[in-house]
C-alpha cells in the first residue's frame, strides 16, 4: 500500500507541477486533475458494475414472480433464479468485483493526501486556508455527505427493489452512510474531502451519461 501511496503522491506532484506550467500554481486545481485522471483509469470497471446492476434491475419482475412462487421453498427459488441468472447472462456478483478492484486506490489516494506535505504557499484553495486541514466552515463536509446521498441514491435507482427487513436496511443505508461521510470529513484534511465530492461528481455523471446511451440506443 505504501508503493501505491507514494505512487498517488508523484502523480499529485506531476498534476501541480501542470498547475505552475500555466501559471497558476495550486495543489486545489491539482487534486480535482488528479481525481479526474484516476476515475478515467477505473471507468471501465465502474461502467461494468453500473452495467450489472442495471440486468438485475431488468430482471426484478422475473425475480419477484420467483419469490412469490417459491416463497416457501427456499432451495428451489434460489435454484430458480440461477437458471434465470444463467439463461440471461446476468451474474449477481459481476458488480462486486469492481468494486474490490478499485479499494487499493481508494485507500492509496487516501494515505496520500491525508499526509501529502504542501507548499505553505500554495496550500490554500477558493475559501480554504490550508488543503492539509479539515474545513471549518463545514461547506465540504456538507457538500461529502449530499454527493454521496445523491450517487447512493442514483446506484440503488438500479439496483432491485429489497423487500422485508433488506429494504429496511436499505433505507437506514440511505441516510446513515451520507451522515458518516460527512461527519468523518469534519476531521479529514480537505484535500482528502475534495477529492471524495469530485470522484462523486464524475461517477454520477458517468451513470447519468450511459443511461442516456442506452435510452437513445
Amino acid at each position: 500500500m505504501d508503493v501505491l501511496s507514494g505512487i498517488m503522491s508523484t502523480f499529485l506532484d506531476y498534476c501541480y507541477a501542470f498547475t505552475q506550467s500555466v501559471g497558476y500554481p495550486s495543489y486545489g486545481i491539482a487534486i480535482i486533475m488528479l481525481t479526474i485522471i484516476i476515475k478515467l483509469v477505473l471507468s471501465p470497471l465502474t461502467a461494468k458494475q453500473i452495467r450489472s446492476m442495471e440486468g438485475m434491475q431488468l430482471l426484478q419482475p422475473k425475480i419477484k414472480e420467483l419469490q412469490k412462487k417459491y416463497k416457501g421453498n427456499q432451495k428451489k427459488m434460489q435454484e430458480e433464479m440461477s437458471k434465470l441468472y444463467r439463461e440471461m447472462g446476468v451474474n449477481p456478483l459481476s458488480g462486486c468485483l469492481p468494486i474490490l478492484i478499485q479499494m487499493p486506490f481508494l485507500v492509496s489516494i487516501f494515505y496520500a493526501l491525508r499526509s501529502y506535505p504542501y507548499d505553505p504557499a500554495y496550500e490554500s484553495f477558493l475559501w480554504l486556508s490550508s488543503l492539509g486541514q479539515p474545513d471549518e466552515t463545514y461547506i465540504l463536509p456538507v457538500l461529502s455527505a449530499l454527493s454521496t446521498f445523491l450517487i447512493q441514491k442514483q446506484m440503488t435507482g438500479a439496483q432491485p427493489d429489497a423487500e422485508g427487513p433488506q429494504a429496511m436496511q436499505q433505507k437506514i443505508m440511505k441516510v446513515a452512510m451520507p451522515l458518516f461521510i460527512g461527519w468523518i470529513s469534519l476531521t479529514f484534511p480537505s484535500g482528502l474531502v475534495i477529492y471524495w465530492i469530485i470522484s462523486n461528481v464524475f461517477q454520477g455523471a458517468q451513470q447519468m451519461i450511459m443511461g442516456r446511451l442506452k435510452k437513445e440506443n
